[in-house]
């Protein structure tokens, strides 16, 4: 459990691109391009436009976010210190260690968010109530 973690503790990691006449690939690997090994993969997708997603913090697991397609924004927040990053790269990612809460926000219409985690899906690892987050915090 890392509750002490801030907003600066978030990072965009730019992924290698492997570039080709016929298009690009990128290849994200656990522990190498991302600071975790991924237990579970998820997206967000058919986000009508300027909708906003997330609203929680984790208490473990960490989740590294890209913009698959479209844009969209990511609003932190560590109970003192509010921060806002744009995704809208495929190439480069969020990485949102536990005790943070994140707020995915103002996605463009037809936008991928997509969701690498450390952890398989326990809903006892979600703080969803901001107030029971902030106490969380304390």
């Amino acid at each position: 459990m890392l509750k002490n973690n801030t907003v600066f503790d978030c990072s965009l990691i730019e992924l290698p691109k492997v570039k080709n006449r016929s298009g690009n690939i990128t290849a994200i690997e656990n522990d190498i391009h991302i600071p975790f090994s991924v237990n579970r993969i998820f997206y967000l997708y058919d986000i009508p436009g300027g909708e906003d997603r997330g609203a929680h913090a984790h208490i473990d697991c960490h989740q590294f976010l890209v913009a698959a397609s479209g844009s969209f924004e990511v609003l932190l927040d560590d109970g003192n210190v509010k921060k806002t990053v744009m995704l809208n790269q495929p190439f480069r990612g969020l990485h949102i260690p536990p005790g943070i809460w994140a707020s995915e926000i103002n996605f463009s219409s037809g936008s991928i968010c997509l969701v690498l985690a450390s952890h398989k899906y326990d809903e006892n690892d979600y703080l969803r109530d901001y107030n029971d987050y902030l106490k969380f915090r304390s």
